[in-house]
């Protein structure tokens, strides 16, 4: 995929050039350590005009990403989310998705950096894991361990986890991955979580050794809003295997249901579920359809 091209602008520290042109320092502890944060947004083609979905959370968490792991944050929130409409408007998408990344500079020491960088870019990107239903494989590898790594914060080198877990899951045919934490419990897809239903009632890992989605919070609250029973608690992939279906939710994903984990095929119609029915109503609110807004 081209996400940019001769006249692709991107935001880095205060001015927007052309992506072609930016260059990095090849000594940077970020390249070197994977020593960085960054965020996953969208904005969403609305009647309102271009919306970004919940942008002052996201880059709260950007934020808090980065004090959890020690890197200089010194940018105004506020004006952070004016130069991403800004930057939108320069790149003229309407239905986009959004990456802010704070980097840190040259460094082959393994303390923290006392300076930091951020850069923004924008491409137009569909859902990440398509549309059809995902056959999933539960992989080999397990989420880092809470004390390893603060798991709450998208730190770059953890992402290396998932790029194994996905590539382990298609190397045996299957869509994706589902990994497990240190304790056999079930953890979340390589970028996503995931919502189980059995018998009408939803259930989702608890916060702890997950990444804690924003989606995810939106999908809790959009629970309550419609009525659905929803349950936090440590699952099992036994669990998981006598579910009636369950999904994957995240940013980059939006809602995507599951055929399948390993051999066990799902026995509810996805459009017969819990999960298809947040579906439609998260669509509705990422482009304003209905005013869940106010609610959630």
């Amino acid at each position: 995929m081209e996400y940019y091209n001769s006249n692709t602008t991107i935001y880095i520290n205060g001015k927007f050039e052309k992506a072609v042109d930016s260059k990095t320092d090849l000594y940077g502890q970020s390249l070197h350590y994977g020593y960085a944060v960054f965020e996953g947004i969208r904005a969403y083609r609305t009647h309102n005009g271009t919306r970004i979905f919940k942008a002052r959370e996201h880059f709260e968490r950007l934020k808090r990403s980065a004090e959890l792991v020690h890197i200089p944050f010194t940018w105004d929130i506020d004006d952070l989310i004016k130069q991403t409409y800004k930057l939108l408007e320069l790149n003229n998408v309407k239905d986009a998705y959004i990456r802010p990344l704070i980097y840190c500079p040259p460094a082959m020491t393994l303390v923290a950096a006392q300076e930091s960088s951020i850069m923004i870019c924008a491409w137009e990107w569909e859902a990440y894991s398509g549309n059809k239903l995902l056959k999933v494989g539960v992989s080999s590898y397990e989420r880092p361990n809470p004390k390893s790594t603060p798991v709450e914060a998208k730190v770059s080198g953890n992402y290396v986890n998932s790029i194994l877990a996905s590539t382990e899951a298609r190397s045996k045919g299957y869509d994706e991955a589902l990994l497990l934490d240190m304790h056999g419990n079930i953890a979340e897809a390589p970028g996503a979580n995931i919502f189980i239903e059995k018998k009408g009632r939803l259930y989702t890992p608890p916060l702890g050794n997950i990444l804690a989605g924003i989606t995810r919070a939106t999908i809790i609250k959009l629970c309550g809003v419609l009525e659905i029973d929803l349950i936090e608690k440590h699952l099992t992939v036994k669990d998981l295997k006598h579910a009636d279906s369950a999904f994957f939710c995240g940013t980059a994903t939006e809602i995507i249901g599951l055929a399948s984990v390993d051999e066990y095929k799902f026995p509810l119609t996805w459009t017969e579920s819990a999960g298809s029915t947040l579906q439609r109503a998260y669509k509705c609110l990422v482009l304003e359809k209905q005013d869940y807004e106010v609610i959630i």
